[in-house]
């Protein structure tokens, strides 16, 4: 059984991956200024968070060529901790403003990250995809069976405005949606920095080398499985902070819909699309994850079967070599000959 791979992540050069953040940079602050209006707002909050969350995929995906079907799981939870320190804090519980929640969506997604993800990385390829499967479609069972927990089949709802005005800046309460997309967007580009500083860290450099070929990292001193959990740490982290934002965002959260397999089946649909080879590439994926989702799907009831149609195509046609294996032959390699071990 052959399990689809993402192109190898290209590096580019540092010049043009710094002017790609900048271009970033000035499309999120400039956004509101374009359109202003209420639900325009609303759409860029939603690309906001939802680029923090492709991204963080990718870093499991891309560079290190790990095909995960429950990422969900971390973006979920993650939402699912911050609304429960939204909860203590506006009843006086907890003293945390609401600018430091996605901290805390972030740590709870990193520490069920650091657990199912020492059990997923103890193997790579197809069984590695199989185990975030059972264990996503496990946690999104499980949150229906605690009601107090997870709230349901209707979810948990919040108030994001408590307590006194941030920093004791006078109105801001982060109650107009305008401070909360200028509150999506520090955050995005502040984790966007991060995810991309972390591709030129020694860490960063390994997870490509065991992407590439495990045997070899192995040969030279590093363990495959510890290189491949850090990085599923990470991943957590982050996915984790993109959750918690998307809940102060929408003020409501549903284990249906934020840890079901089709919120993981879509990150991976368009971390994909946006291009995984590329460490911008799921920025554009999660602009065209929340306008297909927005606005095609109000113009025709069949938008699912385009988006599929055109993920078909991608996978078929997408340039790139597979990063798990260093046959020269591609036939071979399809064939099975390297047996996932990245050597024929």
């Amino acid at each position: 059984m052959n399990v689809m791979q993402a192109p190898p992540q290209r590096a580019g050069s540092r010049k043009t991956m710094w002017l790609a953040f900048a271009l970033l940079a000035i499309a999120l602050l400039a956004a509101p200024i374009v359109a202003s209006s209420s639900f325009a707002i609303g759409v860029f909050s939603q690309i906001g968070y939802a680029i923090i969350i492709c991204l963080s995929y990718n870093m499991l995906f891309g560079q290190g060529g790990m095909l995960s079907f429950g990422h969900a799981v971390y973006s979920g939870l993650g939402a699912f901790g911050a609304v429960h320190a939204i909860r203590l804090a506006s009843s006086g519980q907890l003293a945390i403003p609401l600018v430091f929640v996605p901290i805390v969506g972030g740590l709870t997604g990193m520490l069920v990250a650091a657990v199912f993800g020492f059990l997923c990385t103890r193997r790579a390829g197809t069984t590695f995809a199989m185990i975030t499967l059972g264990i996503g479609e496990l946690v999104a069972a499980v949150a229906l069976m605690f009601p107090e927990l997870f709230g349901g089949e209707g979810g948990i709802g919040i108030d994001r405005v408590y307590g006194a005005p941030v920093f004791g800046v006078a109105g801001l309460t982060f109650g107009p949606a305008i401070q909360v997309y200028y509150l999506i967007a520090a955050y995005c580009l502040a984790c966007t920095l991060a995810m991309f500083l972390f591709t030129g860290t020694p860490l960063g450099s390994m997870l490509n080398a065991v992407r590439d070929n495990p045997v070899r990292a192995a040969f030279v001193g590093y363990n495959p499985q510890r290189v491949r959990h850090l990085a599923f740490i990470a991943s957590g982290f982050f996915a984790g902070v993109g959750g918690a934002l998307m809940a102060i965002h929408l003020e409501i959260v549903t284990a249906a819909d934020s840890l079901g397999m089709l919120r993981s089946g879509a990150y991976l649909l368009f971390t994909f699309l946006g291009g995984a080879g590329f460490f911008f590439g799921p920025v554009i994926g999660a602009v065209l994850m929340v306008l297909s989702s927005v606005l095609l799907s109000h113009l025709t009831r069949a938008w699912l079967l385009y988006l599929g149609l055109a993920f078909v195509l991608s996978v078929m046609y997408a340039p790139g070599e597979s990063p798990v294996c260093s046959c020269r032959s591609s036939r071979r390699c399809e064939a099975g000959a390297c047996a996932g071990t990245g050597v024929c």
